[in-house]
């Protein structure tokens, strides 16, 4: 019981909006005298971090169903001072776009309908930072074996997105095909491609596409297919990054693909998911506290990191929920969805409630609801100076309100 109660109010306060998720911020926030108890529950509680990511993957699993995902494999690094952190070296930290002293995971992300959902991560281990016991993986090593093990849990890949750390690795390529997944991956601008005696390599026209941009208009953009000797299974594309064509330096993306479609228009709309995806992650990172943990051994962030990824499928989960429940046909999902709309009908009502169907809105929305309770723990140290009885079973009102909020079967009640 205690330790649902640490898992729970580590979900509550990785939710909230406060800016720094650390453990005694979390604990102000949910009420608690200290936050030994949460540090207890992520340290040396005896819970298997594994076996809440099969829990994790089932539940994205039962809920997408047979739909098929598009999987974008990313890295996150970020700053850290000192060695005393586990893994922690001088390393090329890809959202800083440069060398820092910093720790580093390659991670994988799902997007079905406009969602994305978290799958999974692994630390990469620097050689100058091995442990004994640790075997050295490339960060292409891990990608393929990260791959390999979504397959093997059954989900249905459409189509998998990468920079080219993982574009230019022929263990990647070689996983893909063996796979035969359909792929579209990032290669830089000098990739060398083997070509026959006297062949030669020749750039097509440019041609303009509408791409759709989030919270934005669309714009005009323009791509163009390179060919290198004969036209192959594995083509080869620019993309501009600007609305003119011929664009010089870093203005355009090069990229890599064997999809067997028209790819005339579709390549670039397809890729610039994952930049989409990349800068959303980056967001969900900012908003859970994916580096806000003060812990030092591996074992301790890998279940902080599991924990930020069980609230971030929360949060998906719901926004798939409020995505179902505007459209006529609910058959679609795998999941008996709540008849109660009763009650999300009379939670909207607030003024700043959300009506889009975003992972960012449906975050936003749970912050509401779970705002009367982080309120109360905030206020109750008064209440207990300045007794004032109203203001008590007022707010317990509210909360029970609160707790009436059902959004989907896996909703839990955020306070006691």
């Amino acid at each position: 019981m205690r330790h649902f109660e640490a898992f729970k109010f580590l979900h509550l306060g990785i939710l909230s909006e406060i800016k720094r998720k650390t453990l005694p911020e979390i604990a102000k926030t949910a009420g608690l005298k200290d936050s030994q108890k949460l540090h207890h529950f992520l340290r040396d509680a005896l819970w298997d971090v594994k076996k809440l990511r099969e829990i994790r993957l089932w539940l994205i699993k039962t809920l997408i169903g047979e739909r098929e995902i598009i999987l974008c494999i990313d890295e996150t690094g970020d700053k850290k001072k000192g060695k005393a952190t586990d893994y922690v070296t001088s390393q090329y930290i890809g959202n800083l776009g440069k060398t820092e002293n910093g720790i580093v995971s390659v991670n994988a992300y799902g997007i079905v309908d406009g969602i994305t959902y978290p799958l999974m991560f692994q630390i990469f281990k620097p050689k100058n930072r091995l442990k004994e016991g640790d075997k050295y993986k490339s960060k292409p090593q891990i990608a393929v074996e990260i791959i390999q093990e979504l397959k093997a849990w059954g989900f249905k890949i459409k189509l998998v997105l990468a920079d080219s750390l993982y574009g230019e690795s022929g263990d990647v390529v070689r996983c893909l095909e063996k796979l035969e997944l359909e792929f579209i991956v990032a290669i830089r601008s000098n990739h060398g491609v083997l070509m026959p005696p006297g062949s030669r390599k020749r750039y097509n026209r440019w041609k303009a596409y509408e791409q759709k941009l989030s919270h934005r208009q669309t714009e005009t953009r323009y791509l163009r297919e390179i060919i290198f000797g004969k036209r192959r299974r594995t083509r080869y594309y620019q993309i501009s990054k600007i609305n003119t064509p011929e664009p010089t330096g870093d203005e355009s993306w090069y990229i890599m693909t064997n999809l067997s479609t028209d790819l005339s228009v579709n390549v670039a709309q397809l890729y610039s998911l994952r930049n989409w995806i990349e800068y959303g992650f980056k967001q969900v990172k900012n908003e859970l506290g994916w580096a806000d943990f003060r812990l030092t051994d591996y074992q301790s962030i890998e279940r902080w990191w599991e924990i930020i990824f069980s609230a971030y499928l929360l949060v998906s989960i719901q926004a798939t929920y409020f995505q179902l429940s505007e459209q006529s046909n609910l058959t679609s999902t795998s999941f008996v969805l709540s008849s109660n709309d009763s009650h999300i009908s009379q939670h909207s009502q607030n003024s700043q409630w959300e009506s889009g169907t975003t992972w960012k809105s449906t975050l936003n929305n749970l912050r509401l609801i779970i705002q009367p309770y982080i309120f109360y723990c905030l206020i109750q140290p008064w209440l207990i100076v300045f007794n004032i009885p109203g203001m008590k079973s007022g707010f317990l009102k509210l909360i029970d309100f609160m707790n009436d909020f059902r959004a989907s079967p896996v909703s839990f009640p955020l306070a006691s």
